[in-house]
């Protein structure tokens, strides 16, 4: 498996204007080989800032790089913008991938 995450730094105020874009937007991923799930995360509050991170789960890094190059992708993030024109961050996204080398899940979800 592989594990696709952005952190984002949302500028205080702007966090709803920010998941309504994600729960707006058109992703394509469903459609897309390799693909597992999706979440989006909220985190902690800090320096003028609510941290999220949108995380992804494909079945191994090739699938994640064939959406990454696919016409699926270039829709989905041509959609990915604030209507409003001011920007809802500070600072760029921050990629990061990661392989997972162990996993565990529990037989019976809760």
């Amino acid at each position: 498996m592989f594990i696709a995450m952005n952190r984002f730094q949302v500028k205080l105020g702007s966090e709803a204007a920010f998941e309504t874009v994600w729960r707006t937007r058109e992703s394509y991923l469903g459609s897309m080989a390799g693909f597992v799930e999706f979440h989006l995360l909220k985190g902690p509050v800090a320096d003028g800032h609510t941290l999220y991170s949108s995380h992804t789960v494909w079945v191994d890094k090739a699938a994640f790089e064939a959406w990454t190059r696919s016409e699926e992708f270039r829709r989905a993030h041509a959609r990915a913008d604030n209507r409003t024109g001011e920007s809802l961050y500070l600072g760029h996204p921050k990629f990061e991938g990661f392989e997972v080398i162990q996993s565990e899940r529990k037989a019976v979800a809760a």
